[in-house]
């Protein structure tokens, strides 16, 4: 049997009340928040204390379910974003593959029950895949993933597998091939629709169908679904074609609550970062929360942009400070790049990798393993784990509705 709190964040829409007003009003703990938000089990006594706060039932807030497990397996699965949020909708993980490995290392120490398998996908993808996870083809309920798309080669206009060997969906599609689970989900930057020309994106579709899938696309912002951050990406499902007549999936509705950075900020836990340099600090302290360049001396602004400061465009990203009322602009994988600054709202200073991590939903227990550096590039590269939640639970009901 699972618990299950999604009656409680319908409740605080309902109320116009976020996470953080709840947490402030009942004396609840973030930890307990935070067991909240993975729907796991907390004691009676911070139950009691959301019901008086909410004056509501206990079962106004949550419900007891049955649990329905599925079978997933991962590629490409860095630091784990996706595949926690696929876990947190209900699936067994039966196999993660990853390269990087203070990545790897990240999923071993959060998750020792996973499967995670450090190696090239290169050396995975020609096995036999059935015996490598002991699977019948056909049994798997869920494929995901993002593979890096590299350019594909347009040899003989193909627009088949062999157009895209030698690039990393060429192994993400060979998955495909070879287990044809019930779906799949492929997420990726939402530039991947025009890349050359809208080609690239075309052959991908191509070997989906040719694989034997129907597929839906659609753009997603992150900031909808429950996380504090403006980040788009293109996210692929796709349902095998002798099952169209079972399962339908429909992709999940926007929250009507949309976090910003005062949500998650204010209590964040302290964790590593990098600073910036003395002269820069100094910079930024004139720079007000929600400012960039334009918002101080027009000598200094000059100065410090050199030869960006006679460039075309807003530039905006330049000398940005972000607002505690505003949302995390796209969290990138360096704390501090020129053309992309995101300064924290309060202290002239970069984003921590555990306010990183906070912006990419992310719980706090999450360990990242690697220097510094490999921490914030493994936040950075994640698919927010709220959004992974709400895309993997749709995928779950859609799997329930064929039983």
């Amino acid at each position: 049997m699972a618990v299950c709190y999604d009656r409680l964040w319908k409740l605080l829409i309902d109320k116009k009340m976020n996470r953080t007003e709840l947490k402030e009003a009942s004396g609840i703990s973030f930890n307990v928040l935070a067991r909240l938000g993975k729907n796991e089990p907390v004691s009676f006594d911070s139950i009691e204390k959301i019901c008086f706060t909410l004056n509501c039932n206990i079962e106004d807030i949550l419900e007891i379910k049955a649990e329905n497990k599925f079978t997933s397996i991962e590629l490409f699965a860095g630091a784990g974003g996706l595949a926690l949020g696929i876990e947190k909708a209900g699936f067994e993980t039966l196999g993660l593959i990853e390269f990087d490995k203070d990545a790897a290392d990240s999923l071993k120490t959060n998750r020792p029950n996973w499967r995670v398998i450090h190696d090239d996908i290169a050396n995975i993808s020609c096995l036999d895949l059935e015996e490598y996870f002991g699977l019948k083809k056909g049994e798997l309920d869920l494929l995901s993933g993002g593979a890096p798309c590299q350019a594909f080669s347009y040899a003989g206009k193909r627009l088949g597998l062999e157009d895209a060997r030698g690039t990393l969906f060429y192994h993400y599609a060979t998955f495909l091939q070879k287990l044809q689970p019930k779906m799949f989900l492929f997420e990726n930057v939402r530039g991947l629709l025009t890349h050359d020309k809208g080609r690239t994106y075309a052959t991908i579709t191509n070997i989906f169908e040719q694989a034997g899938y129907t597929i839906q696309k659609k753009v997603l912002n992150a900031w909808d679904y429950g996380v504090p951050q403006k980040r788009e990406r293109l996210i692929t499902i796709g349902i095998r074609n002798d099952l169209l007549g079972k399962i339908t999936f429909t992709f999940p509705e926007k929250h009507d609550y949309k976090p910003v950075l005062r949500d998650i900020l204010l209590d964040c836990p302290k964790g590593p970062g990098v600073p910036y340099g003395e002269s820069k600090r100094k910079i930024f302290e004139l720079v007000p929360p929600g400012g960039y360049w334009r918002d101080i001396d027009p000598k200094i602004a000059k100065e410090y942009m050199k030869s960006c400061w006679d460039m075309e465009g807003g530039r905006t990203g330049i000398l940005r400070r972000l607002s505690l009322d505003e949302p995390s602009l796209t969290v990138l994988t360096s704390p501090s790049q020129k053309q992309t600054e995101r300064c924290h709202p309060l202290e002239a200073r970069p984003f921590t990798v555990r306010e990183n991590a906070r912006c990419q939903t992310f719980p706090d227990d999450w360990q990242f393993c690697g220097n510094v550096h490999s921490q914030y590039k493994q936040v950075g590269n994640a698919v927010p784990v709220n959004l992974a939640y709400e895309i993997a639970l749709e995928i779950h009901k859609s799997l329930e509705a064929m039983k």
